[in-house]
Order: structure tokens, then C-alpha cells, then sequence
């Protein structure tokens, strides 16, 4: 069925740049809604809650359907402490009831192999850790849409990277699994009142046929005024074009991530 998206949610997005002719769906008018939750209730999340996740999760694509990835349900509070330590303190990840931390498993696929006596090489190569690091991203990315349709609240957790040999040790990840990111998960505390935070214009990220850099430079202008007048009203006085640039820096700047080599080679992911 068709419905017509909420003028305010399609402004909140966009920050009034938003697509003059834009089709929709009472799943397109959730996700424009989606923002991070940063605050939450100590509500649990039900074990149906959970399996419905981890559903809409298995039901994202899969490249070739080979399912090279797994998510741990961490609902221990010391667990989560310990996690949240390695993420950086963010405090969300203690004071929500679960945190799912998302997988690429190629470990699953090494046991078919031993059990079949056949070869793991193609194991080894760069491509076969990206397909489980998007076939992670994507199951995640379907979990958080369907969280969300069941009232709870979201956040992705990157940091779990800037640790990963600690966290894969806290998680007894075997060889050939490595922690992707976490997803907090969990009831809202409705009082952070958390706004719809905006995008780019369609025009910086969607091109006809081929890449066209041409308009770059006045998209990312504008975005930074819309953008600053976002932050200023949440009492922040951030600069997305700092952030970028921050963030492209150096290494220091990656908090560790600058090691994730390294540490997916010793996680049993040689990347040839």
C-alpha cells in the first residue's frame, strides 16, 4: 500500500533539500524516521523480540547464500561493561539490555570445509572477508529496520574495532571470526528526544549512469550550513566538514583501527 510521507519527517531528513517527487511506504516512512538512541530504558528485550530480529536479520542477502556471518546476543551486564570499556565508555552500551555484536564468520565455513576434507584457500583472499563484512552489515542493517518497526531503539557501535584481539578474548571468538561492530538495542528513554538528524542531498550521493563529481563542492556547502544549524540547536558546535577531515587525518585519528590488519590476520584472515 502507498502512503504519503510526513512532511516533517522527509524535511527532517533532508533539512529542506529534500526530493520534489519521492514515492513511499509505511516501510520507506520508518526508515526516513530512524535516528540514534543514545539513552535508553532498562526494559529487556524479549526473547520473541529477539528472535524476530535475528529473522529479519537472516532474511537480508547473502552473497551466493554462503551466510558468512553471526551475531552474539550479550544481555550480561558485566559482559556489556567490559565491551563498552574497549568501545570507549559509551555509556548506552550498558545502560540498554542488549547489545547484538555482529560477525563475520568464515569460522562456520572452515568446519564445513574440515569436515568435507576439502581446501580453504579461497578462504584467504581480500574478497571472501568483504563478503562477510557486507553480508554482516546488511543482516545488521535489516535487524535495526526491524527493531525499530517493534518501538525499540538503535545504535551501531564501530568502537568495538578500535580493541579487537580484547573484545574477540571476551566473546571466545574462535579462529576466522571477527567482530564487525555492535548494535545496541533497547527501549527508548523517550526524554532525549532525539531528532532526525540530516543527510546529504540526494544530488551529492545519487549519479545517472556515471560518477559525476561536478556539483560536490556546492552540495557539501550547503549541507555544512544545514548541517551546523542542526548541531547548534542540540547545543554542539561540531562541523561535518571537520569531522571528515578529522577523521582522514592520520592514524591517531582511527583509535587503534589504524591495526585492523594485522589484528584480522591474527583472527585467522590472511587477506592475500
Amino acid at each position: 500500500m502507498s502512503v504519503v510521507l510526513a512532511p516533517s519527517t522527509l524535511e527532517a531528513r533532508y533539512g529542506g533539500i529534500a526530493p520534489a517527487d519521492i514515492a513511499s511506504s509505511d516501510v520507506i516512512e520508518l526508515q526516513l524516521a530512524h535516528r540514534s538512541v543514545r539513552r535508553y530504558l532498562p526494559d529487556a528485550v524479549t526473547d520473541a523480540e529477539l528472535a524476530a530480529v535475528v529473522a529479519a536479520a537472516q532474511s537480508a542477502a547473502t552473497s551466493s547464500n554462503l551466510q558468512l556471518w553471526s551475531v552474539v546476543a550479550v544481555r550480561d551486564h558485566e559482559r556489556r561493561a567490559a565491551l563498552s570499556a574497549l568501545a570507549g565508555d559509551q555509556v548506552h552500551i550498558t545502560q540498554a539490555p542488549l547489545l547484538l555484536v555482529w560477525l563475520v564468520d568464515l569460522g562456520r565455513a572452515h568446519a564445513i570445509a574440515a569436515a568435507h576434507g576439502a581446501p580453504t584457500e579461497g578462504a584467504e583472499f581480500l574478497d571472501t572477508a568483504v563478503v562477510g563484512f557486507v553480508d554482516a552489515a546488511l543482516a545488521a542493517q535489516n535487524a535495526a529496520l526491524a527493531a525499530e518497526s517493534l518501538g525499540l531503539g538503535t545504535v551501531y557501535i564501530g568502537a568495538l574495532r578500535n580493541e579487537p584481539v580484547e573484545v574477540a578474548a571476551l566473546l571466545r571468538l574462535p579462529r576466522h571470526v571477527f567482530a564487525a561492530f555492535g548494535l545496541v538495542v533497547g527501549r527508548p528513554d523517550l526524554s532525549e528526544n532525539t531528532r532526525v538528524k540530516p543527510r546529504l542531498p540526494q544530488s551529492a550521493v545519487l549519479h545517472h549512469e556515471v560518477y559525476d563529481a561536478s556539483e560536490h563542492a556546492d552540495d557539501v556547502a550547503g549541507y555544512e550550513e544545514r548541517i551546523g544549524e542542526f548541531y547548534a540547536v542540540e547545543g554542539l558546535a561540531h562541523s561535518w566538514v571537520g569531522r571528515v577531515l578529522a577523521r582522514l587525518s592520520g592514524p591517531e585519528a582511527l583509535n587503534g583501527r589504524d591495526q585492523l590488519r594485522s589484528a584480522l590476520e591474527d583472527q585467522g584472515f590472511p587477506l592475500r
